[in-house]
């Protein structure tokens, strides 16, 4: 039995990484603290601050609302393993909107800034995105455990490879195939992941079920948004050289998300050119129903001779 198999991988990751702790406020109006969670990487987990930001954000509107949307931007580098403060301007409080402005300092220093916004909600009429057809379902893929199991490579090393493998709170099965190694299934600008969280997501202190769950979507969606841009290049993440660093995120939630469930995310490459690559992902539930869009640019840096 490999090392890996000994401890069942868990969702905790995740739900320690948004659970936040009040402190005082130096800049805006409200102030929470919040720790970026171990990678194998030299920088802090992006979807840390994604998710971190919309907790705090969301902790400051008290009648009811749901964040629709947030924007963000990565300033620097962030510590693994250390905290973030992240400060909350309320901008604007009205009957049918909220806006929030989310700063998160560390070593005294912006690394993270967004925008969000939520809606109270009112009757309209109803239209979506259709979910893409005949993908293989959850249950007919490799897990990424699988995928990795006996196989070495690159810069792949062996805290890396269970990171991939069960470190990283959710389940994600790529169709056609994981970039970890190699691009498996072609240079297309196109790949789909089935998404679900390792266990039954855990409670979080000061956050309702729905708001959790959000956060979910949040933090899970920055793992795989730049991966069409590198399967459409032939990168993969073991390549020598390869430095990919999100730039900047944007996320609109269309209609409520349960994380009990697989989720589809599907994704496309838009552009690559000077360094940059941007993609959209889009996350449809079981039913077809899509509950969320992302679109995200992020540098990319190949290494020598690619």
């Amino acid at each position: 039995m490999s090392a890996r198999s000994t401890t069942a991988p868990t969702s905790r990751t995740f739900t320690d990484a948004v659970a936040l702790r009040e402190c005082e406020a130096e800049v805006f109006d409200r102030a929470f603290t919040a720790t970026t969670q171990p990678c194998p990487w030299p920088k802090a987990y992006g979807g840390d601050m994604v998710a971190q930001a919309l907790v705090a954000a969301s902790l400051t509107v008290t009648d009811g609302k749901s964040m629709h949307s947030m924007h963000s931007y990565f300033m620097r580098p962030v510590d693994i393993g250390a905290e973030v403060r992240y400060e909350v301007e309320l901008l604007r409080d009205g009957r049918g909107y909220s806006t929030r402005q989310v700063r998160g300092f560390q070593n005294g220093k912006p690394v993270y800034v967004c925008l969000a916004s939520f809606a109270a909600g009112e009757p309209s009429g109803s239209f979506q995105a259709t979910a893409p057809a005949d993908l293989p379902g959850p249950d007919e893929l490799p897990t990424s455990a699988a995928c990795l199991e006996g196989r070495t490579g690159g810069t792949m090393t062996g805290a890396s490879k269970t990171y991939w493998s069960s470190g990283r709170s959710f389940d994600m099965r790529h169709v056609p195939g994981p970039v970890y190694l190699t691009v498996e299934g072609g240079q297309s600008p196109h790949q789909a992941i089935w998404v679900k969280p390792y266990d039954a997501l855990r409670p979080v202190e000061g956050l309702t079920e729905a708001q959790r769950d959000t956060a979910a979507l949040a933090y899970v969606c920055d793992y795989t948004i730049l991966e069409p841009a590198l399967r459409v290049l032939g990168l993969a993440w073991a390549d020598e050289g390869l430095v990919t660093a999100s730039l900047d995120h944007a996320m609109w939630f269309h209609r409520p998300v349960s994380m009990g469930d697989w989720l589809l995310y599907a994704q496309e490459a838009m552009s690559v050119e000077d360094g940059r690559g941007s993609a959209v992902g889009r996350f449809f539930d079981t039913g077809g129903t899509l509950v969320a869009t992302v679109v995200q640019e992020g540098m990319l840096r190949a290494g020598s001779g690619r």
